[in-house]
């Protein structure tokens, strides 16, 4: 069989590279970039994965000397396809201007690389230094508007860079391209099946518990019900504990209905512990999403704590079980140079501490949502559970946006006039939001485009454009309702996480559910959060309707809900008191992240 080994950069999309190469029927083992080449002479190709940090940078992730004259092909991506440039006598360049989202590829030589392909291609883009220069034997392969050297290769050594991404479904073909790697470059043929991956789940489960006990901490979401289903089939009903925190940041009813879909499956009991006065009294009085992400994973510990703290759990006999899968641990910085996007609250220190001491078991941190789903279908998990939107372990709080004090928008005179130039008006607004750019962490101000004619084929390449050439904002919004209003003179006003703003966001979220369903939207739409955001025309606040279509959630790209449906939608939601507006998310992942905190 011939492996391909995944070298990690700390790029956003390693393990996506890895994943994307397995559905091709391909094996690939992921390793540090660092990894000794003598260890890599049992591979048929070797990729260089993105990352987060420039070549220049000091303490950049490098390869080890040798690895280039090892004989094997080479596929660089991203920051791999400059690592290629600067270690074999190229040039590297920071750039003047930044490419994030969907770019248009122009083919110079369709062999290799590109074999088969029409000479325009559709590509997704994510970085800011570029290839100025190509080392001695390489030639130009495709070039974008923004990057001459996209794409660059040597046939006789068989070295490849691409700066874009071919990994993420936003490149279509990108697919054929690795498959012309692999096949083509590297002479490997596909056979392995990734169904066979069940059985060895189960037998990992088995190793790492033995003869213990344990406790797992249910969500509701498809994540943690997946993670125990598997644990029950691994160990038995006997030895699996579920309980399920209510934090009060659950949607509206959804307590109710995680307990009935448990019993109806026959999964076992389901304890509810209502902790929601906890949860948002330490809440009291934080903005910062980090810090919420930080206070919430810390009572769940602290909850959880409370809990193990019964007799019963003994620490020696019983371990802590999470759902948590591999977009949250590389979020959070959890592979090699890995830049933390957003630290996940099943990675605070506490958890943290607990990994290290053997104490918690977590199957499904190499999977993908897509994969989960997967394997939930393979354990006869029904579509009501297996299916559902992913919602976050925080729940509700990070989809809450707070405010210390008040603020006026701002105009910013270059972001505006790109967005006249497409017949818009644009006011850039002091509430930040995460983002994810170069593979890096940003956070930043949040641009509202308005008047003009709301269209998505106008409004997704401005937002685009906004992103890519100005670093101050990350994320691009478009007023949906009211029709005609003037963003730019509405307030922020301060606001904290509460119980009655939670109360709004929840009524909010339940419409914009029920829209989707009734309208047979809920399957076309890979995840829909519903923000809250404190501004607005009275002194109210505006919702954000974020629905994304994704294949896993590491990248996104925006989608476009009926635009008669969408204006209906967003009357009904103003109709709600204290709801001054509504915007629509046009930005895609990257370099926005799909929830906003």
């Amino acid at each position: 069989m011939g492996r391909i080994a995944v070298l990690d950069s700390g790029g956003q999309y390693c393990h996506l590279i890895a994943r994307k190469i397995r559905e091709m029927g391909f094996f690939a083992e992921i390793l540090p970039i660092g990894t000794d080449p003598a260890r890599l002479r049992g591979y048929s190709g070797l990729i260089l994965s993105g990352g987060p940090c420039s070549v220049f940078d000091p303490q950049s992730p490098q390869p080890e000397p040798g690895l280039f004259e090892l004989g094997r092909p080479v596929l660089g991506i991203c920051y791999g396809h400059q690592l290629i440039a600067s270690h074999l006598g190229g040039t590297v360049n920071r750039g003047t201007s930044n490419e994030f989202g969907s770019a248009l590829l122009r083919i110079r030589r369709a062999a290799g690389l590109f074999k088969g392909l029409d000479a325009d291609q559709q590509v997704w883009m994510s970085h800011g230094d570029h290839v100025a220069r190509m080392p001695p034997g390489f030639g130009v392969l495709a070039s974008t508007r923004e990057c001459e050297v996209a794409a660059m290769g040597d046939r006789q050594r068989q070295l490849f860079g691409v700066q874009f991404h071919p990994e993420v479904v936003h490149t279509p073909n990108g697919s054929q391209m690795l498959q012309n790697f692999l096949v083509g470059a590297c002479g490997s043929e596909p056979d392995w099946h990734p169904g066979d991956r069940i059985e060895g789940l189960l037998g990992g489960i088995r190793d790492q518990v033995g003869q213990r006990r344990v406790l797992l901490f249910l969500s509701g979401g498809v994540d943690s019900t997946v993670a125990y289903a598997l644990l029950v089939r691994a160990l038995g009903q006997d030895s699996v504990e579920a309980v399920y925190v209510d934090t009060g940041f659950m949607r509206e009813g959804e307590t109710a209905q995680i307990r009935s879909a448990f019993r109806s499956l026959g999964l076992g009991s389901l304890r509810v512990v209502r902790a929601a006065d906890l949860f948002l009294g330490r809440l009291s009085g934080t903005a910062d999403p980090e810090a919420k992400r930080a206070i919430i994973g810390q009572a769940f510990v602290d909850v959880q704590a409370g809990i193990l703290a019964d007799r019963k759990y003994c620490t020696q006999d019983w371990l802590l079980g999470q759902g948590t899968i591999y977009p949250d641990t590389i979020e959070s910085g959890g592979t090699t140079a890995a830049d933390v996007i957003k630290t996940h609250h099943n990675r605070v220190p506490r958890i943290q501490q607990m990994l290290a001491e053997g104490r918690v078991v977590e199957p499904l941190t190499e999977f993908y949502k897509d994969e989960v789903r997967a394997v939930g279908r393979a354990l006869g998990l029904p579509s009501q559970l297996v299916d559902r939107h992913p919602f976050p372990g925080p729940g509700l709080a990070i989809r809450c946006l707070c405010s210390e004090s008040s603020a006026v928008p701002v105009r910013d005179a270059r972001i505006d006039a790109a967005a006249q130039r497409n017949g818009y008006s644009a006011v850039l607004l002091p509430l930040r939001s995460v983002g994810v750019q170069g593979d890096s962490r940003s956070y930043t101000g949040l641009t509202v485009v308005y008047g003009g004619r709301f269209d998505f084929g106008t409004l997704l390449p401005l937002s685009t454009a906004i992103t890519n050439e100005h670093r101050q904002t990350n994320r691009v919004v478009a007023l949906v309702a009211p029709n005609g209003a003037d963003p730019s003179r509405w307030k922020i006003v301060p606001a904290g996480l509460d119980a009655p703003r939670v109360r709004l966001l929840q009524r909010a979220d339940l419409i914009v559910r029920r829209y989707l369903r009734d309208e047979g939207l809920y399957g076309e739409v890979w995840q829909c959060p519903v923000v809250l955001l404190p501004w607005g025309r009275d002194g109210g606040e505006t919702v954000g309707l974020r629905p994304v279509v994704s294949v896993d959630g590491m990248t996104a790209s925006v989608a476009e809900l009926p635009l008669p449906g969408l204006r209906e939608l967003a009357d009904r939601l103003t109709r709600i008191g204290g709801i001054d507006g509504v915007v629509y998310d046009v930005s895609h992942k990257p370099p926005s992240t799909i929830e906003w905190e």
